[in-house]
């Protein structure tokens, strides 16, 4: 089931012994497979390797803290999506890695690679993946409240598909698509009311939230209907995205009840059928033991059974199905390296490991209450658990890199740590807050690394300030 979550808000010290906290692991130097990269091992000598390459020797080449990605287990769990849908015609992709996740032009050639399409939400974005040479027929564009100049930039682009999600945009879009003689494809954005049992921040098909045209109350049926009027635009289908870090499949059979409800009433009151549908991404992964997603063979199989059913009850064929999975093939092939700094032990409540990051390379502690596995990575340890929190450098009493987490009682400045399944949403939320300096991504395969984006530098944190 999906994670539960409390809203954001103060609460930096108020987990304690016996309060929900769960036992020590058996064994603190043990890595849990569904948590780490495929690769990750801990060796002989203590330290942990991932995809070959020891974190030690990483450390002291890229300097911490740094962002690591096991390049095999990215491309392994992309191409394990698409396996799951079967046969399709590679120029139409039912995968769409949603780029939002983490994106670069390395990552980008990647996805390219391994067939899938890419989903963009930002002219950033959509700027990255064109610099990479990303297919632009496999692009799809995403924004509540795209620009003028980021939709003509798609347009000329010749993305795939662009998802309109308010009246203003439907009218914005057709005008420019009519100036330049272009139909693109669209798809409306639906919101199907459907409350994905996740985080406040991340739920996002229920009513009062600021993405797509809801179905009560007629908003969706009357954006078709203004779409329709548009010969510049080229309806194919709706889209539909019911929240994020989601265990099952059970939200999803509510928003495909309701969204082919809404293709059959189109078909009843325009007589076409539309020959797509995107129940978006939002399929969870494993942040701690406690976690237990279920694999993508059996989410597809789940989500086109579904999808089969609600079309046969409604007489119409099925549509051409679609997915965006971000986290679900980026999050674990990730992980951040830190090195300790500080161990404070606080009589009767817990010790504060400081590391050399923090909110700022990773909000989500702070603002979704995220729950993260970390381990000692330099070195085995047999000495007894001790309760910590890990916690960033940062002047915030909530920069919290790992709420509660059990590691050895002996550790010690200069040590590393290695947090697990940092590889979504990270370094994409990552910010230079204190003026902090972005870290790397270093991607890992075969006992090489490759940085994908190199560590900012006190050069690049001034060339903005004008004086």
């Amino acid at each position: 089931m999906s994670r539960a979550a409390h809203p954001a808000g103060p609460r930096y010290a108020d987990v304690l012994h016996g309060s929900g906290v769960p036992a020590p692991p058996a064994d603190l130097n043990a890595l849990e497979a569904k948590v780490w990269p495929s690769s990750a091992r801990r060796e002989e000598d203590g330290q942990i390797t991932i995809g070959g390459v020891p974190l030690r020797r990483l450390a002291e080449e890229q300097g911490t803290p740094a962002y690591v990605i096991d390049e095999a287990d990215w491309r392994m769990r992309a191409r394990a999506w698409l396996a799951a849908f079967g046969d399709h015609d590679p120029a139409e992709p039912p995968v769409h890695y949603a780029s939002k996740a983490f994106l670069s032009k390395a990552v980008a050639r990647w996805a390219a690679q391994e067939g899938l399409g890419l989903d963009v939400c930002s002219g950033g974005e959509l700027a990255t993946a064109l610099a990479a040479q990303f297919p632009a027929h496999r692009l799809t564009f995403h924004g509540n409240n795209k620009s003028s100049a980021e939709l003509v930039r798609a347009l000329e682009a010749g993305v795939g598909r662009i998802v309109l999600d308010s009246f203003e945009e439907i009218d914005r879009l057709a005008g420019l698509a009519a100036d330049r003689g272009l139909r693109p494809r669209v798809m409306v954005r639906v919101t199907v009311g459907v409350e994905a049992h996740t985080h406040e921040f991340i739920a996002t098909a229920h009513e009062d939230q600021k993405f797509g045209f809801s179905l009560s109350g007629g908003l969706a049926a009357e954006a078709v209907r203004r779409v329709l009027k548009h010969d510049a635009l080229d309806l194919v289908g709706i889209h539909s995205h019911i929240g994020s870090q989601i265990f099952d499949t059970s939200g999803f059979e509510v928003a495909a009840h309701r969204a082919v409800g809404l293709v059959a009433a189109i078909r009843d009151e325009h007589g076409i059928r539309l020959p797509e549908l995107d129940l978006g991404g939002g399929l969870g992964i494993a942040y701690t033991s406690e976690d237990d997603p279920a694999d993508a063979f059996d989410i597809v199989a789940g989500l086109k059974a579904i999808v089969a059913r609600e079309c046969f009850g409604y007489g119409l064929a099925v549509p051409r199905l679609t997915v965006e999975p971000g986290r679900a093939i980026a999050g674990t092939p990730g992980i951040t390296l830190y090195e300790v700094g500080t161990v404070k032990q606080l009589d009767g409540l817990r010790t504060y490991v400081s590391v050399d990051g923090g909110m700022s390379d990773n909000i989500r502690t702070a603002l979704y209450d995220a729950a993260y596995t970390c381990a000692l990575a330099s070195r085995n340890s047999d000495a007894a658990p001790m309760l910590a929190r890990v916690v960033g450098k940062h002047c915030e009493s909530g920069d919290i890199v790992v709420r509660d987490t059990w590691l050895p009682s002996d550790i010690t400045a200069g040590d590393l740590l290695a947090v697990a399944a940092t590889g979504a949403y990270c370094r994409s939320m990552a910010s230079n807050y204190n003026h902090a300096l972005r870290p790397p991504v270093v991607a890992v395969d075969g006992g090489d690394t490759r940085v994908l984006l190199r560590r900012e530098t006190e050069v690049d944190l001034l060339a903005l300030d004008l004086g």
